[in-house]
């Protein structure tokens, strides 16, 4: 082991100089640490400052955390089951009073998009493909059929 010589105010003395280099590294471990931390955290204000302003914050502050359709009461733990739903499907209308939005759990959103689709409400839906109009007529010989029996016919049952 070798040793150094350190010179503070008035008293000498041998300090081993691994020593030293372990202090002088740990610090440096411990100010890099902090710094991390303090990004981590500036980090995570302000993702919480831009969660705020989105639509789902300020429906989770207007409204009571209830479901509309079920009445399923929510708390911390099982916040991230409540939804907001936009009534007019449009996610692009986000008025700042709400006026849009109602809270629905999980299930009763998928509920309420699958009741949409079924009624028809996706067409309307980008990318939805378009179907042709059908062009296949099953009665269409049907008429002349009928024409051609008479009326006290029961040769046809």
């Amino acid at each position: 082991m070798q040793l150094g010589f350190c010179v503070s105010v008035a008293v000498v003395s041998y300090v081993p100089i691994c020593m030293r280099i372990e202090k002088i590294m740990s610090d440096d471990k411990k100010t890099l640490a902090r710094d991390k931390l303090d990004q981590t955290v500036a980090r995570a204000r302000q993702n919480r400052e831009a969660r705020e302003l989105g639509y789902r914050e300020q429906a989770l502050k207007l409204y009571p955390w209830i479901c509309g359709r079920c009445a399923r009461e929510f708390n911390r733990k099982n916040l991230h089951e409540l939804t907001v739903h936009h009534r007019d499907h449009n996610h692009d209308n986000n008025p700042s009073d709400g006026s849009n939005w109602e809270l629905l759990c999980l299930y009763c959103h998928d509920n309420e998009h699958a009741r949409y689709v079924d009624q028809g409400g996706a067409i309307d839906a980008p990318g939805a493909m378009e179907s042709e109009a059908a062009t296949h007529k099953p009665f269409a010989a049907l008429e002349a059929l009928l024409k051609g029996r008479t009326e006290g016919d029961d040769s046809g049952r």
